[in-house]
């Protein structure tokens, strides 16, 4: 739109009675809370929906009461200014979707900023952080449930999941998947064990949901079936590729899994090189040794994977193993627009990509369909003091997860198990700082607020005070004199041996067997305290300075007389 247009769209401003449902002025003279910005994005995207309009309008340097004056405003005048508002919308939106554009003018030597808003799309409500705003004249609030159900009905929902394979018959399912299917149904329905061993293969089928009155679903065929079944979801294929990559990207190796998907998923993870990692999690020198990957994070990311796939899309759900990470990615979008407003309701999603299949799944004990699946992942990762789920929606049309392996950033480590209060939410902004990636302004303040993280924006780093800060004294010494006991009878073990010993000795007795997680500087201090703590017990002593000194038992030592 050009300047002069919206120059003419504007000058009957101060004519106008009041906002309508689509319109909004803010004077925002010096700023505006990014929250209200997008709770007004959420509500202006569904009301110009509702009216039929081609965009909803949000006005800054506009006052907001009639009769109107043209204000000014300096809202982002300062860089970055408004370049990046756009793609930080995306961030809190369902579907990223964002403003059409943002527009500056000077009316009156005033600076007046434009921001036009798409409306909703046809059949799927607009939300901010998981939840859809509207108006009702100028009062701004949850959008109601006439209103919800009136953008839904746009749609007319047909669930591809729930399609009847024409033609398929029980034959085409696999007995071994069918057999597994009912196991699992008895875990998820325990009262129900008895009456299961009764039912006939129909009859189980059409209880757990897969089936409709006998006739197989394209459900069951994912699930169940036979992998020469396959052919009856053409052109859409159901189908997880494995793929190993070494440290340089290359493929090393691949395998393709379809049909059964049930029995599929195990296969996948038998696959994966599930490594133990050895960490530091306390400043002990023992390291703690856990598996790189927790076995329910890894199914339950893969079984969300078949869940919420588009298989009217074609393609396929890809499992990339790298030497320290998984990548999980199927074709999609994230439905409840992010990972933040799926933790934080902990409540049943609004919309399912396959209704049917996401229930036979649930029936089957594969996936939690009331919303607490991918919280479990995130704390079963801070149970472990690992990096948390890393979910990349920024590509239209494909959902990643990455899961770590390995830990990033000692201070994170060190903080969760100081800090076991630290709510999730918490957890998920600290997992941002030791990954590089930008906090919202809310996160921000409250990091810092109770002294989480320190640095400058964007160089902000976990604060390494609060491990030591709240590690009991009690542990702290009885695990510094187990551990430097065992250091001190290996240098004494080496003195008795071969008489004396220079620094650079000792550094290649010991600098090997100290942890990674300790840098090259941490470790020579280590042994350099070490050594003056041994001197001062009088259990070795230095002959000559301290740079050159070569460390010989003590004539007073015990162990000189062994």
């Amino acid at each position: 739109m050009k300047s002069e247009e919206l120059a003419a769209m504007l000058k009957d401003l101060p004519a106008l009675p009041s906002e309508t449902e689509w319109v909004e002025f803010k004077e925002a003279k010096r700023n505006f809370d990014f929250d209200d910005l997008g709770t007004y994005f959420s509500a202006l995207s569904n009301e110009a929906n509702l009216t039929g309009q081609s965009a909803g309008w949000l006005v800054f340097g506009v006052s907001d009461k009639p009769p109107r004056r043209i204000v000014g405003t300096n809202y982002r005048r300062q860089a970055p200014g408004l370049d990046r508002l756009k793609q930080e919308i995306t961030k809190h939106t369902n579907h990223h979707i964002t403003f059409q554009n943002i527009y500056e003018l000077q009316l009156l030597e005033r600076r007046v900023v434009l921001f036009q808003v798409p409306p909703s799309p046809r059949g799927i409500p607009t939300t901010w952080k998981g939840i859809a705003y509207g108006r009702i004249h100028d009062a701004l609030g949850p959008l109601s449930l006439e209103k919800i159900e009136r953008i839904r009905r746009q749609a007319t929902y047909e669930d591809w999941s729930a399609q009847i394979c024409h033609g398929a018959k029980l034959n085409d399912l696999d007995e071994e998947a069918v057999a597994f299917a009912r196991g699992e149904y008895r875990k998820k329905f325990p009262d129900l064990a008895g009456e299961v061993e009764k039912w006939d293969d129909i009859t189980f089928l059409n209880k757990a949901k897969i089936c409709i009155s006998g006739q197989i679903t394209r459900t069951a065929i994912i699930l169940l079936g036979r992998s020469e079944a396959e052919h009856f979801l053409s052109p859409a294929i159901a189908r997880i590729t494995w793929v190993l990559r070494n440290s340089d990207g290359m493929e090393k190796d691949y395998q393709h899994f379809g049909p059964p998907l049930i029995l599929a998923v195990d296969q996948v993870f038998a696959k994966i090189r599930n490594l133990t990692y050895r960490y530091l999690p306390d400043m002990s020198l023992f390291p703690t040794e856990i598996s790189q990957y927790d076995p329910w994070v890894i199914r339950e990311t893969l079984h969300n994977a078949i869940a919420h796939q588009d298989y009217t899309l074609g393609g396929r759900v890809n499992v990339v193993e790298e030497p320290e990470s998984l990548l999980v990615t199927n074709a999609g979008e994230f439905l409840p627009g992010s990972v933040e407003a799926v933790i934080q309701r902990n409540a049943p999603p609004e919309i399912y990509q396959n209704r049917f299949l996401a229930e036979a799944m649930f029936n089957l004990n594969m996936i939690d369909i009331i919303g607490s699946g991918i919280k479990r992942m995130f704390t079963k990762q801070r149970e472990r003091n690992f990096p948390m789920p890393d979910y990349d929606l920024g590509e239209s049309g494909r959902v990643k997860v990455r899961i770590i392996g390995r830990v990033l950033d000692e201070n994170y480590t060190r903080m969760l198990i100081a800090k076991e209060d630290l709510t999730l939410m918490d957890v998920i902004a600290l997992d941002k700082v030791q990954k590089g990636k930008s906090l919202s302004e809310e996160e921000y303040r409250r990091l810092k607020a109770k002294k989480l993280i320190e640095g400058r924006r964007p160089r902000l780093y976990v604060s390494a005070k609060i491990a030591a800060a709240t590690e009991t004294k009690a542990d702290y010494i009885k695990k510094r004199a187990f551990e430097k006991k065992h250091y001190k009878d290996m240098i004494i073990a080496y003195l008795q041996e071969f008489g004396d010993a220079k620094r650079t000795d000792i550094d290649k007795l010991l600098l090997n067997k100290l942890s990674d997680a300790l840098s090259d500087a941490q470790k020579r201090n280590f042994i350099r305290n070490l050594l003056q703590e041994m001197r001062r017990e009088r259990t070795i002593e230095p002959l000559g300075s301290r740079r050159w000194a070569i460390w010989h038992l003590s004539k007073q030592s015990p162990e000189s007389e062994v």
